[in-house]
């Protein structure tokens, strides 16, 4: 088994400032100092709250997906229900079940951690964790903000491997666990 060990080396951080703080945009700007001793007098971060998104799968092996337009890419695309850890939630699992009730109206099921990762960490100071949801069904009306505008689809087996192969969930962190999903369950 491939074993890798890495002492931790972090950064020092000289100096610190905020150059935008808006609840979708806080951007910090560190002069920082390598372990090599190399200073950095511009690293620009990306400062969100941590994200949770959900795989998941009806009682009859449909997968629940949405759909919505994203301005970044300027697509509209297939994505897993999610968004972000609120204060209010409990943890990132009722983060997660709470982002699939109101973005769909499903819910229940039997619930599994799956991965955590990082969109970019070069950047962004977040974690994304995602969850499997196996057996959900429909148990209330979706429940949306204002700035949302979303659609849910049940998806094959089939459909959701032909969306990958086409590069057509390009949310990577959707696609990874995904891809980790059919991998770990021989399904690829």
């Amino acid at each position: 088994m491939f074993e890798m060990k890495q002492e931790d080396r972090k950064a020092k951080v000289l100096s610190s400032r905020y150059l935008s703080h808006k609840p979708w945009l806080t951007i910090r700007e560190d002069k920082i100092q390598l372990p090599n001793g190399a200073t950095i007098p511009e690293y620009f971060v990306l400062e969100y709250p941590d994200w949770v998104n959900v795989l998941a799968i009806t009682k009859d092996k449909k997968f629940l997906m949405i759909r919505q337009y994203r301005h970044g890419t300027e697509t509209t695309n297939y994505e897993f229900c999610g968004g972000c850890v609120d204060k209010e939630d409990a943890s990132p699992l009722a983060a997660a079940q709470r982002e699939l009730l109101e973005e769909t109206g499903y819910g229940n099921g039997k619930w599994r951690f799956n991965l955590k990762m990082s969109a970019n960490p070069s950047t962004t100071n977040n974690w994304t964790y995602n969850f499997i949801a196996e057996d959900v069904e429909k148990i209330g009306e979706q429940h949306l903000d204002g700035g949302e505008d979303i659609s849910y689809h049940l998806l094959s087996l089939d459909e959701i491997k032909e969306l990958l192969n086409n590069n057509e969930i390009i949310q990577s962190v959707h696609a990874c666990a995904l891809w980790k999903y059919l991998a770990e369950n021989k399904l690829l």
